[in-house]
Formats: structure tokens, C-alpha cells, sequence
């Protein structure tokens, strides 16, 4: 979609396929996650497609371009965190816990993965050689799901579970932040330049956002029962949200 709303669809994958979450490629490309049939997908900014297969199972999630020029995923049913280069070579690292539900990641100031683990209530750190350190969250059955890193250099994560925000260092404090509403289901978080984060609630219709201070402001999305997911900030700093229900929002700050 272009800044004047114009938008071009591509429907070249399979009906089953699931595309799930988007990041630029350090080909120029975009890839992302096809949940539904175990893929790599890639889009050219011309919209020319192509895939790459993962293990069956993989059930891919999160995407990150890591710092050595590959692709980083996390495959959500595989218990496995994936590296996959751009000519389609395919490794995996296992985690250390079963049954995680690795779902996002993020690429930290210490040129490692940083992945959510949803369902072991723990942030996974991955170096690029593959070895994974735990730290488990101080709120039990938190249910993180998004991560991006800050501009202070922690990463900031949301607990969809929890109704709260987290904040994670490079050596492991974590510090907890509660929403004014913990029902709220906040789901995915994108880095403010100007320190903090923005978020979206799930759960509340709405998109937030915590600064450097601690301070949360929440805005209203004017088309109900949105379910507002996905989120980035555009070059303008202006964001724009992916709706479940179907439209696309923009929220000037």
C-alpha cells in the first residue's frame, strides 16, 4: 500500500498458505512467514514471488533479517529456531524446552535473536551460533508475543496473557510494565525513535503507547472490534496498524 492509500494485493501463494508476519529482506525483498504450509515466502517490490520450504511442522511465526545477512524464524510447532540464507539453505537450533510456542523476534544490540516464548513464559536469546539462553519472566503465564528492540537498547516486548509491557536488557533484567487495563491483550509493539513503544491492544480496540518515563497513553480506533494487530512506523514516524477485521489504520502521533 502506498502512502496515498493505493494498494496492489498479490494472491500468488496457495489458499492454505497463512502469511503471517512481513519484515524487509537485506535483498531489498520482503519475506515472511507462511504459517500454513511451512514456507519462506518472498515478494519483490515489483510483486514478483517465490518460496522457500522449511521442515515439515515448522508452523513459522516471527521473522527477522538477522546481522550476518540471513533470515532468522521462529517456528512455532517445531520447538526450533530457523536460519535461512538467501539462497534457500536451511538451518535449525533447537530450544532447550518443549512446547514453547516460539512466536516473534528481534534482532538486539548484541547482534543475537531475541524470540518470545509464548507458552514458556520465557524471552529466548539466540546467538548466531545457535546456542540459546533462557530468561524466564517474572509473571507466571504471561504469554509474551511481540519484541522489537528500543532505542535506549533493550528490547521491549508485550504479554498478551499478562495485560502488561516488558522491557529486557542484554545481560537479563526484565522490568514489568501493568496497561490500565489488563484485559486488553496487547500484541504487538514497534520501538518509538523518541524512546518508548508503541502497541497494539488486541483485546481493547485500541493502539498505545508507554514512553521513556513509564507513562501509557491509549487512542480509540474509530472501526469497532477491529482486533488490531501487526504494527510499524513509517519514515514520517506516523503508524500504521493491520486490523483483523480488515482495514488498515493510521494513527498520527
Amino acid at each position: 500500500m502506498r502512502p496515498d492509500g493505493e494498494t496492489r494485493v498479490h494472491h500468488d501463494d496457495p489458499a492454505d498458505s497463512r502469511p503471517l508476519i512481513i519484515t524487509t529482506g537485506p535483498d531489498g525483498a520482503l519475506w515472511y512467514t507462511r504459517s500454513g504450509d511451512d514456507r519462506l515466502g518472498r515478494v519483490t517490490t515489483g510483486g514478483v514471488t517465490s518460496s522457500v520450504p522449511l521442515p515439515a511442522g515448522s508452523g513459522p511465526c516471527g521473522i527477522a533479517a538477522g546481522p550476518d545477512g540471513a533470515l532468522w524464524y521462529a517456528a512455532m510447532n517445531r520447538d526450533t529456531i530457523g536460519r535461512v540464507t538467501l539462497d534457500g539453505r536451511v538451518t535449525e537450533f533447537p530450544l532447550p524446552v518443549t512446547g514453547a510456542f516460539a512466536s516473534m523476534l528481534a534482532v538486539g544490540p548484541d547482534e543475537a535473536l531475541w524470540c518470545t516464548l509464548n507458552q514458556a513464559n520465557a524471552i529466548a536469546r539466540i546467538g548466531l551460533d545457535g546456542r540459546v539462553r533462557l530468561h524466564p519472566l517474572p509473571t507466571d503465564a504471561a504469554g509474551p508475543v511481540g519484541i522489537t528492540l528500543g532505542v535506549d537498547g533493550a528490547l521491549w516486548f508485550v504479554e498478551i496473557a499478562a495485560g502488561q509491557l516488558g522491557r529486557i536488557t542484554v545481560d537479563g533484567a526484565i522490568t514489568e510494565f501493568p496497561l490500565p487495563d489488563r484485559t486488553a491483550r496487547p500484541h504487538a509493539v514497534v520501538a518509538d525513535p523518541a524512546g518508548g513503544c508503541w502497541f497494539t491492544e488486541w483485546g481493547a480496540n485500541r493502539i498505545g503507547h508507554l514512553d521513556p518515563a513509564g507513562h501509557i497513553e491509549e487512542y480509540d480506533l474509530p472501526t469497532p472490534n477491529s482486533e488490531p494487530h501487526g504494527l510499524t512506523m513509517t519514515p514520517d514516524r506516523t503508524l500504521w496498524a493491520a486490523l483483523e477485521q480488515g482495514p488498515l489504520a493510521h494513527l498520527t502521533p
